[in-house]
């Protein structure tokens, strides 16, 4: 009789976080989600303070399979396709530990020039029935000085084996017409900690910052952050910073025209897409009650409509693209590549399925690449 070990080691790997850790996160705090997520963001920065780190994560990582195949993408080497998306870590206080998990990037963020606790709360919300999460958390986080301080702690221990992007916003109490410093006042304190910048204009839970998706103020704003890039790499005699650019999947495709042709004139090194979306389709009935709540909703109800826009950019641009959006399963990963994508992320998907998701997806990207 055959003895397939890895399949025995990923049953247990989704045996036990499906049936025994989910359910005691989900419990947390009386079921507050937000509170689910505070827990794991400290467990894992735990794992990174550990004495002797490096060897921990690199033990742990080998134990999950590790990243799927390498790719270099607008200058960076990537060890793996699979990321974590912005949103999960937004301070980086955990930014040494999620290369532990198998993932081949990790998206902090998103900052904002200046501290703000964000949204009232509650803030977030589970959609289980439908595996869906709506947030309108409003860009909470310790501001990019603190990001800054954080980053460059990480940077000097040396531990630190996978790129880090940096999710730029807007703080909520900087006028939309005065976006545009408040994003370079962020960019200024991070050039040179980041491997790449992701510019977020497309979260719904900042009043006016979607208007920034327009073409005139994006070609404003992205030929500002390039610009400023260019000149502060000069200054520290290395190559600028890659910009990408992160899109909402409620855009129309005249939109999603418009969006590509000021990146291709902004000199915008790729796109992310999606960000959450407006639109409550997909959801369970067992979830309507919820779908009344203001925010963004992502994971399950979002897997179709991400992997359009992805296909759309795709078939109009030699960018390179970074697909995010109701990636549940290995095959959503895959069709997402299929449809264009070079990297994939995930964030609600992780929340339900956990590392087994991760491991997956790296085992199938890394067999799609072989």
């Amino acid at each position: 009789m055959n003895f397939d070990l890895d399949a025995v080691r990923r049953a247990a790997l989704t045996h036990g976080y499906e049936k025994a850790l989910r359910p005691a996160l989900f419990r947390i705090g009386g079921g507050d989600a937000e509170a689910a997520h505070h827990a794991t963001i400290t467990a894992m920065a735990q794992l990174g303070a550990l004495p002797g780190n490096g060897l921990a994560v690199d033990a742990l990582g080998a134990a999950l399979g590790g990243p799927s195949s390498p790719v270099t993408l607008a200058g960076i080497r990537f060890p793996g396709r699979v990321g974590l998306a912005a949103g999960v870590d937004k301070d980086g206080v955990a930014v040494t530990s999620w290369q532990a998990l198998g993932f081949g990037h990790v998206e902090v963020g998103t900052v904002t020039a200046h501290p703000q606790p964000g949204n009232p709360t509650p803030r977030l919300f589970r959609l289980k029935a439908s595996e869906g999460i709506i947030n309108r958390m409003g860009f909470n986080n310790a501001g990019s000085e603190a990001l800054a301080d954080t980053l460059s702690a990480a940077r000097a221990t040396g531990t630190l084996k996978i790129p880090v992007g940096v999710s730029l916003g807007k703080t909520k109490t900087t006028a939309v017409e005065e976006a545009v410093g408040d994003y370079l006042t962020s960019l200024g304190r991070l050039s040179g900690l980041a491997d790449y910048f992701a510019v977020n204009v497309s979260s719904p839970n900042t009043p006016g910052l979607r208007s920034l998706q327009d073409k005139a103020p994006l070609l404003e704003l992205l030929q500002a952050i390039t610009t400023r890039e260019a000149h502060l790499a000069q200054q520290r005699g290395a190559r600028p910073t890659p910009v990408f650019v992160k899109i909402a999947p409620d855009l129309t495709e005249d939109a999603l025209e418009d969006v590509l042709d000021v990146a291709h004139g902004a000199g915008v090194a790729g796109l992310i897409a999606t960000n959450t979306t407006l639109t409550r389709d997909g959801i369970a009935r067992a979830d309507q009650p919820l779908a009344a709540e203001a925010g963004g909703l992502s994971g399950a109800p979002l897997t179709r409509r991400a992997r359009a826009v992805v296909a759309f950019l795709s078939a109009r641009t030699q960018l390179p693209i970074i697909g995010v959006g109701g990636v549940m399963t290995a095959d959503d990963g895959l069709a997402l590549v299929d449809a264009g994508a070079d990297l994939v992320q995930v964030y609600s998907g992780f929340i339900y399925r956990g590392p087994a998701l991760v491991r997956d997806l790296n085992a199938a990207l890394r067999a799609r690449h072989a």
